[in-house]
């Protein structure tokens, strides 16, 4: 179980990031954590506990995670490079970085097309792809909107989607032919993406959402609903390029405490009833049926209010990773895991099920697992 932890730690102890991040003591490792399920659980078999801790480094960030289910490969993409994880027994069979084919190290997404091709969006370095030992890279000057990639989505006509900070992409995965939209956007700085049950596009970007139907567009921002309101009257965020060309960091912090910008949309999930749930930057998660937006926060039992990652399991319990750790909801009650229970830090970027059910969460420092504990413990 410690083979990855310690293969990853000797790898990415060099790595480093200036993101604001939340303070706190180091966390438990996994012989810890376990150690504090069996003083609750005596022997019981307990759902969802963190069952592995991972280590990349402690300035390492985990940003986005995939998985490659045929394969039984877990993808992880961090500021230092890309994993490839052997699910069944947790060893590191690949790291990639730039001497490998990677366009650069620091990796914002990954997405697995159905041909089996691994796509990296990278941090000004443009779009990698991968598959069976061959690299390719995608730059502006082959039609990718911009260097700066934050998510991808497969589209139900075996398209790609690709998620910039200067619009949004759909490729033709055939003839390589990028199409580019932004002014169609109500923000060209993308960073969700998803594709529901009709085949429309949903984009979360700085300044709301928008959703394509192949034809048509249509946009929701706070105005419509999206977001909780300020009920802790934190400061409305200035780090952000709505509205200009200007690069930023993505930092969340504004003198140590949380901000505020609820048109700000890291994350979009489309669940099994066709809603749509859009993670906000201060506002909580939202979700929208069609009609009308519906907003979760801490109030409600979301352990933070800024939403970086979300995704619906197949038993149809929904992740979130926020600001102030991973929050598990099925629809009616709420389970928070912070560090005490074992997550490197607070702030959980990205989020993915293995074929088993057990889910994968990345923050800075490593990637922790998520699942039911089926041996007892002594």
């Amino acid at each position: 179980m410690r083979l990855l932890t310690l293969v990853l730690t000797a790898l990415f102890l060099w790595g480093c990031s200036g993101e604001d991040e939340s303070a706190g003591g180091p966390p438990p490792g996994p012989d810890q954590v376990a150690q504090q399920g069996a003083a609750s659980t005596m022997g019981e078999v307990v759902e969802d506990q963190v069952l592995d801790v991972f280590g990349v480094g402690d300035t390492v960030y985990v940003r986005s995670l995939a998985v490659e289910s045929e394969r039984g490969r877990l993808w992880v993409g961090t500021s230092s490079g890309v994993h490839e994880i052997d699910l069944g027994n947790h060893a590191v069979l690949n790291t990639f970085t730039r001497d490998h084919g990677l366009a650069n190290e620091y990796v914002f997404a990954i997405g697995i097309d159905p041909d089996g091709y691994k796509w990296f969006g990278t941090n000004a370095g443009g779009v990698s792809r991968y598959k069976d030992g061959e690299w390719k890279t995608f730059f502006p000057m082959h039609g990718l909107a911009d260097y700066w990639v934050y998510s991808f989505a497969n589209g139900h006509d075996d398209s790609l989607w690709i998620g910039t900070w200067a619009g949004a992409n759909q490729v033709n995965r055939k003839t390589e032919e990028f199409t580019t939209y932004v002014t169609e956007l109500i923000n060209e700085w993308v960073y969700g993406l998803g594709v529901d049950a009709q085949g429309r596009v949903w984009f979360g970007t700085e300044g709301g959402v928008s959703m394509f139907d192949g034809e048509a567009w249509q946009s929701w921002t706070h105005e419509d609903g999206m977001g909780a309101e300020n009920k802790g009257a934190l400061p409305f965020s200035t780090n952000t390029g709505l509205g200009t060309r200007n690069r930023h960091d993505l930092g969340v912090l504004q003198g140590g405490q949380a901000t505020y910008n609820p048109n700000y949309v890291f994350t979009i999930t489309v669940d099994d009833n066709n809603h749509i749930w859009a993670g906000t930057w201060g506002g909580g998660v939202s979700r929208f049926d069609g009609e009308n937006w519906h907003n979760l926060t801490t109030e409600d039992g979301l352990a933070g209010n800024i939403v970086y990652s979300s995704l619906q399991a197949r038993d149809g319990v929904f992740w979130f990773g926020t600001n102030q750790g991973l929050s598990r909801y099925d629809g009616k009650e709420w389970q928070t895991y912070n560090r005490a229970h074992g997550l490197k830090n607070l702030d959980v970027y990205a989020l993915v099920e293995a074929p088993n059910g057990d889910i994968w969460a990345g923050t800075r420092g490593g990637v922790v697992r998520v699942g039911e504990r089926t041996t007892p413990f002594h």
